[in-house]
């Protein structure tokens, strides 16, 4: 919130920004990305300005080079930072703008370290986990909390902060120590820490049980961080006496001891904080009185009863590398929940393997084969997202023709785009030879290529990467319209490879126009098949800038037209459209 005025002729200073500590104990995958943005939907909701840090301990740099199935999706932000997935549900649910910078890891911090030693910068001393690891820790978090993510020019009142993994892991040990000399040096009035825990219940004595949090609590203030609110986890809301018992042994008081139990959708979480009262304790902990109001959460509690009182939903066939981990596609299924939502409807996502529906599939595993064409045909749109490595190319050029040759409303992004591209180039240009640089560098037409400026030996922060500006060649095309007919959009990327302008002329010939494109026009941005209820492909990651309350328009798009909801759409041989609602 604004400061009061200062007295005429004195600049007032800013307020110090204040400090929620998220940690995890006793299990990972508590939740604790989504306790983090709900406490942040909470606070922002009582007026305050909140920004974000997550840490993850792991000793890469970034999130850019990790494995989907190990780690989930990588999430691009704005200025091309390749980060956790958890900011993600950040941005999505306070609707901020983060950096790079507001995802801290062990890599970044060793190599910011070793980069000042190397330029003498510690002046000959010994170079040590503490002081100089934790110093450049806090130093980290106080840069970036100061960091408006808001559009604003002043810092945030509160920064959360999520520390990943688990207490106790020995990857976190330097961020528990700078984070407990961080709590030391700002004062209790300046730094609040919630502890996310599980309280199980076991299957034989049906007991909601809380030594888990008991041993957890107690590890933690072993390493010197006290608790002063309890997040825990638990499949049913806690009883009275459980929470008399978490406030004796953990010594947090029974007000502080939030549950953040199952629930039918993650809108519920900063209801159930706010029901809760979390916000007061933090607030009260905090010192944030004077600045902070009652929450005003009207809109969200109406989005989240909203989607419990839906009876309809859409089948959206999802044909992807990495369907095995649904964390894969993070922000295509809360995309994808968005636009849904808009229209009324609940996603009922179809998860096919692209692999399964190859003709090789067919005889090594008819059954999974067969399942996977009629899960394809059953569904009322394509949907083929981004991915690496030529594994399940050919099945996802299968689905793409099983939409365009039966007007099925079909979205590829990025890979998803080139592999439209590859379709047609093969099934209706005649060139059965077309391919990707990235799938076979020797095929005699590479109708996607590598992009010029990037290193094709280095894997690491080398793609085409951020929000980057696409341009609409064709500004009364359908997906100018469905974002609202702008002459152009600024959308985040992350690609090498991109479709090669040579082959532009012969395909929009046969039929594939390319409305949308960059700045130089030689970087083909966006396809629309002519003569089509709904095929569109895009390079970039619309994804990644979905919002509960502003869904993405080419997702919007796919669900309208696979719900007729899109009216009476017709493409003329110039490659325009015309759609009336």
């Amino acid at each position: 919130m604004s400061s009061p005025p200062a007295p005429a002729g004195e600049e007032q200073p800013a307020a110090a920004t204040k400090y929620v500590l998220i940690t995890g104990g006793v299990v990972s995958g508590l939740g604790k990305g989504v306790t983090a943005s709900s406490i942040g939907v909470v606070l922002k909701a009582c007026g305050l300005r909140v920004t974000c840090i997550k840490i993850d301990p792991y000793l890469n740099t970034d999130a850019g080079t990790m494995s989907p199935f190990e780690h989930g999706e990588v999430f691009v932000l704005d200025d091309g930072g390749e980060v956790d997935l958890d900011l993600g549900n950040y941005e999505r649910f306070i609707d901020v703008t983060l950096t790079r910078d507001n995802n801290i890891t062990t890599g970044k911090i060793y190599q910011s370290v070793i980069e000042k030693e190397r330029k003498g910068d510690y002046l000959g001393k010994t170079v040590q986990v503490v002081p100089h690891v934790t110093d450049e820790i806090k130093q980290w978090i106080q840069s970036v909390s100061s960091v408006p993510v808001d559009g604003q020019t002043r810092p945030a009142d509160v920064c959360v902060i999520e520390l990943g993994g688990t207490v106790g892991d020995i990857e976190s040990m330097p961020f528990i120590e700078a984070l407990r000399q961080l709590s030391f040096s700002l004062g209790k009035e300046n730094f609040c820490l919630i502890h996310v825990s599980l309280v199980p219940v076991l299957g034989v004595v049906g007991e909601q049980k809380t030594k888990p949090t008991q041993h957890s609590v107690r590890e933690l203030r072993a390493l010197g961080l006290t608790p002063d609110l309890l997040a825990c986890r638990s499949a049913q809301p806690l009883i009275g006496s459980v929470k008399e018992k978490l406030s004796q042994f953990c010594h947090v008081p029974v007000e502080n001891i939030l549950n953040i139990h199952d629930v039918p959708n993650l809108w519920h979480v900063p209801l159930i904080l706010r029901n809760q009262k979390a916000h007061e304790a933090i607030i009260k902990q905090l010192n944030l009185s004077g600045s902070a109001g009652q929450p005003e959460l009207r809109d969200w509690t109406e989005m989240a009863e909203s989607y419990d009182n839906l009876k309809n939903s859409v089948k959206i066939a999802l044909v992807g590398k990495y369907t095995n981990l649904t964390d894969s596609y993070l922000s295509v299924v809360k995309a994808l929940l968005h636009a849904s939502v808009a229209c009324s409807l609940k996603p009922s996502i179809q998860w096919i393997a692209a692999s399964d529906l190859e003709d090789a599939t067919a005889i090594n595993a008819p059954d999974a084969h067969a399942k996977a064409w009629e899960t394809l045909k059953g569904s009322a749109c394509v949907l083929i997202p981004g991915g690496f490595g030529d594994r399940g190319i050919s099945g996802m050029i299968l689905a793409a023709k099983y939409a365009r040759e039966n007007k099925v409303p079909y979205l590829g992004i990025c890979l998803g785009m080139q592999i439209s591209v590859i379709e047609m180039s093969r099934h209706v240009l005649g060139m059965a030879d077309a391919d990707s640089e990235e799938f076979n560098k020797d095929a005699p037409n590479l109708v996607v290529m590598y992009m010029p400026e990037v290193s094709k030996t280095h894997m690491g922060n080398t793609m085409r990467l951020g929000c980057r500006r696409t341009f609409f060649r064709k500004p009364d095309c359908l997906t100018s319209k469905l974002y609202g007919s702008p002459p152009h959009v600024d959308e985040r990327h992350r690609h090498r490879y991109e479709v090669n302008p040579s082959f532009v002329p012969m395909l929009e010939t046969a039929g594939l126009h390319f409305v949308g494109c960059d700045e130089s026009g030689n970087r083909m941005e966006i396809v629309e098949l002519q003569d089509h209820p709904f095929y569109v492909g895009v390079q970039f990651h619309p994804e990644f800038k979905s919002r509960p309350r502003r869904p993405s328009p080419p997702f919007t798009g796919l669900i309208m037209a696979a719900t007729k909801q899109l009216g009476t759409i017709s493409n003329t041989s110039n490659g325009h459209v015309e759609a009336s609602e």
